[in-house]
């Protein structure tokens, strides 16, 4: 962040960054009561239940300090998304507590547009919040929907249940590698490419409304594969075995020379908090609707994994592990 703004108080700061397009949303948003009041009222759908996430990411642990403003606005919502793809939940509203050293209007500007860009992309609107001073911490909460009985779960997953992604693994935890470590000129366009999706991920929200009723469980790979595929095995009471040389890559993570080093970008954590979804599928049911999921997947663009991952099957056997053994932690507390 750069020099302070003086003379900017909360109201103010509220008022000139984050009330610019709420009065556009109406009352189609669900907004009863929004910002200014000293709470929000929200109107949920009739035969909906509520649903809630809340993250939160510190500068210096989630992303470098220096980091453009614009995306730090973008990915702190974008980690909530992320959440509600993996519950087939829409997301509604959202509240804001903003933590920063200072008042610096520049930043503020280019933080909020990050945030609300991509608040409008999936409609959600900003309903409350605070502020206040000290290190950089972004606490953002997405309240929405889902009608009742049909969220997505990590404790669906069945004895034989195919495993697949929404995407490729291991980008956003190698694109942050690249934003601490200057990659060199043979690779410098593939880190560039790793480096925009740590920056700027994707949550695949229509992805997640699309797979409920499809899938059996599902969960945001936030802590990347090896943090959190054994998190849904055993809330299923299984477990499972994942082939590493067949997990889905990008074509930027393939220009990485070092067979080994990808595999454990694509296994460990995605310090972004923000990942792929993995989806656990019946094999042998429900295969029209499996169609329709992947047909819908291309259409949106988004890479359909569930073939190139190979035989990723969930078992009964409570001793089986995530496999090949890796060094790797799977700790994921942050």
């Amino acid at each position: 962040m750069s020099a302070e703004t003086p003379d900017l108080g909360e109201f103010e700061l509220i008022e000139r960054f984050f009330l610019r397009r709420q009065a556009a949303r109406g009352a189609q948003s669900g907004v009863i009561l929004g910002i200014g009041d000293d709470a929000a009222v929200l109107a949920v759908p009739p035969d909906a239940e509520l649903v809630a996430a809340v993250d939160s990411i510190v500068a210096g642990r989630h992303f470098p300090e220096g980091t453009d403003a614009r995306s730090i606005g973008h990915r702190a919502l974008a980690v909530n998304l992320s959440d509600f793809a993996a519950m087939g939940a829409t997301p509604a509203w959202a509240t804001l507590a903003l933590t920063m050293p200072s008042v610096d209007a520049r930043w503020l500007e280019r933080f909020s547009a990050g945030l609300l860009d991509l608040a409008d992309v999936h409609g959600v609107a900003l309903v409350g919040g605070d502020t206040t001073r000290g290190p950089l911490t972004v606490s953002v909460q997405v309240l929405g929907h889902i009608p009742r009985g049909t969220a997505l779960r990590r404790s669906g997953a069945r004895a034989g249940d195919l495993l697949a992604v929404t995407g490729t693994l291991g980008d956003a935890g190698a694109g942050l590698h690249f934003v601490t470590t200057p990659p060199s000129a043979e690779i410098r366009l593939a880190a560039l490419e790793l480096i925009r999706r740590f920056e700027y991920p994707a949550p695949r929200v229509r992805f997640g409304l699309a797979a409920r009723g499809i899938a059996t469980a599902a969960m945001d790979l936030s802590d990347g594969l090896i943090g959190d595929l054994p998190k849904l095995a055993r809330a299923s009471g299984l477990a499972a075995q994942v082939a590493v040389e067949r997990l889905p890559l990008s074509e930027a993570m393939c220009i990485l020379r070092d067979a080994a080093h990808r595999a454990r970008a694509a296994l460990r954590r995605t310090e972004g908090r923000s990942g792929p979804i993995e989806l656990n599928v019946d094999h042998d049911r429900r295969a029209s609707r499996r169609r329709r999921c992947d047909v819908d997947a291309e259409r949106r663009g988004i890479p359909a994994q569930r073939a190139r991952m190979g035989p990723l099957r969930l078992s009964l056997d409570p001793n089986h592990s995530l496999g090949p053994a890796s060094p790797v932690s799977s700790a994921s507390f942050s």
